[in-house]
Order: C-alpha cells, then structure tokens, then sequence
C-alpha cells in the first residue's frame, strides 16, 4: 500500500460525556480521562490506528478549548505527525467529518471516522472488517460498522441489514432511532439489526458531495471556513465565523438516512461507547465478588459495585449493585442500572 492509499483515521473527540459525571465534566470530557487503563480513551483510540504500514497520521478534530490538551495527550501517546482541527464550537458530527474531508489531500484518500471515547476490546478485529468494506468504500459507498447486538439495549441507534453487496457487506435499509423496550425486543429477535457505533469508512470526495446533496449548507459552511482558517504544522483553526453558519446536526440524521450508498458491515469487536457508569462497569475486569475500584477503596461484605474515588477513602459494607463515584467535592451514590439518568442529575446538582 503505497503512502498515498493508507486509511486516514479520523478521531472525532467533541464529546461532553455528561452521562458519567462527576468525574466526567463540561471542562474535563470523559475522553481525556484514563477509564479503561492508564492510557485515556483518545491515547486509547489513537492506539488502535497506530500500524503505519496500513494508517497515515490521524487527525484529531475537537474543541479549540481543548486543544493544549488534545496536542499534549497525543504527543504523551507517542502518536507521531497528527494534526488536530480545533472547532471554534461544537456543530455535531456532520460538520466535524466535513473538516476531516476538507483536511484530505486527495478526493479517493479513505477516512476511518472514529469516536474518540468508545472501547474497542477487539482492535485486531477492526482491521478485517475494514479490509471487507475498503473495496466498497473506494467505490464510492458510504461505509458503516454495526455491533452485533447481545441485548435488547435501547441507549443505541440500529442499523437495519438489507440486502448483501459483498462477503460480510449489506447494504443499509433503514436506521432505527433509540427504540423502547418492547421494539428493541422485537428487533434482536427478528436479526439483521445492529447497534449504530458511529464508526465509518468512506473516501473524502464522496463523503462531501453527499453533504452537497443532503446538507448543502454544511458542506459550504466548511469549505469557507477552511479556506480562511488559520494553519500552524500541528494545528488547524477554522474560521470562526464560516463555521459558526453550519447547521448542528449529526451525519447519520443529515446525511446517512437520506443518501442512497450506504453500506453496513457487521462488526465483532468487543465494543462499548463507554456511556454511562453501567456501561463503564460492564467493560471493566472485576474480583470474584464482582467489585471494581480505582483509588482508595475498602470492601467487606459488598457484591457487584463500581467505585472510583480521586483521594478521598471509601469503605462498603453489606451492600451490592451500586456505583459510587468521588471526584473533588462532589460524590455520587446509586443503584446499577440507573446510569442514564446521571445526566439530569448532574446537571441539577451543577445549577443547585
């Protein structure tokens, strides 16, 4: 594979991760911290795209509040050549991708579009999955991996499977909003239904001339703001104003819907988006009593519990399934299973 035709990663890190407060905040997203590892979940990511015999240098897109942060985590990773895209305010993913597509020096370059706070547990895996969508993403198909569901979950989008284009390729019928219980029942059972992880592969020009179709003001709002964005060797500044015209909207719901090249591989990868402590519990190794702790933590009697703490010592007794998050002045209790709710509750607790 020559340099011009390696795979571009693309990591998308705009995220807010408010579902995993406190630790997770407005001024400290949760993928800059070290969840899963030593490493945080945007070193992690990076980790998984690190094979330059397959991979050019990534591209970071985020926040320009975050982008001394952004510049140093990668340079601590050891990543080499990356460059960042500093968004002047958060437009979703549509206008986001449209910043990598612009940042391609080539129309046929492939971009890998990844969010820069999911867990992979099976990075080896992604590789064979991209070799089966790479041929049909060179023709111009826009390409997207599901998770295999192992539950009815319904914190994720769906992708429906229609009908197949190649070895372990379908090419997409329909995406399914976040269903209620009873519909992500009825969808595990029928099959051919995947959780939308937000992964894609596609070539940069097709990406923008399906903006140019179903979001035109997206697509126009990028190109001026690249055009008059302001460039050092590492780092890129869109121009505020131009970009600030975009429409927010995501790419699934601003582009994917409507586009009639859309592509599904069904992926094994070991996957979590890491969104919320009960997520986070699930992916974390646990002792025989089923506990996991970070900082100073002492059990006696306690099953099936989450607690991290930054200092301040936590002892459990008699108890089970609860999470338990100190962070700084702020300290959250909670039965397991009730973590999407975390989020409105921080908020009332950050405006109390």
């Amino acid at each position: 594979m020559t340099e011009a035709r390696k795979i571009i990663p693309v990591i998308l890190s705009g995220g807010s991760g408010t579902r995993l407060w406190p630790l997770s905040r407005p001024d400290r997203p949760k993928q800059f911290l070290p969840l899963l590892s030593e490493r945080t979940m945007l070193q992690m990511t990076a980790d998984y795209v690190r094979d330059r015999s397959v991979f050019a240098p990534p591209i970071v897109i985020g926040g320009a509040a975050f982008g001394a942060e952004t510049v140093q985590q990668m340079n601590d990773a050891g990543v080499q050549d990356f460059r960042v895209v500093l968004e002047p305010q958060a437009r979703n993913t549509a206008p986001a991708i449209a910043l990598a597509a612009a940042m391609a020096e080539r129309g046929d370059d492939l971009l890998l579009i990844m969010p820069s706070d999911h867990a992979i547990r099976r990075p080896e895996a992604l590789m064979a999955h991209i070799e089966q969508a790479a041929p049909l993403a060179r023709e111009g198909w826009l390409c997207t991996f599901g998770i295999e569901p192992d539950s009815p979950h319904t914190g994720y989008g769906y992708i429906r499977a229609a009908e197949p284009l190649a070895a372990g390729v379908w090419q997409v019928g329909s995406f399914v909003e976040k269903p209620d219980p009873a519909r992500a029942r009825a969808m595990l059972e029928e099959g051919g239904y995947h959780w939308n992880a937000g992964i894609f592969l596609f070539r940069a020009d097709a990406i923008m001339a399906a903006l140019d179709t179903h979001q035109p003001a997206v697509a126009a709002s990028v190109r001026d703001a690249m055009a008059g964005a302001d460039r050092t060797a590492q780092t890129v500044h869109p121009l505020p104003a131009a970009f600030a015209a975009s429409p927010s909207i995501s790419i699934d719901h601003g582009v994917l819907e409507h586009h009639d090249r859309v592509a599904v591989v069904p992926a094994a990868l070991g996957w979590s988006d890491v969104g919320s402590w009960d997520a986070l519990y699930d992916v974390l190794d646990r002792d025989d009593q089923g506990n996991n702790a970070r900082g100073p933590v002492f059990w006696r009697d306690a099953r099936d519990c989450l607690v991290q703490s930054d200092g301040q010592r936590v002892a459990l007794l008699g108890v089970q399934d609860l999470i338990v998050v100190v962070s700084g002045d702020d300290i959250l209790v909670m039965s397991r299973g009730r973590s999407q709710e975390v989020r409105d509750l921080g908020t009332a607790v950050q405006e109390a």
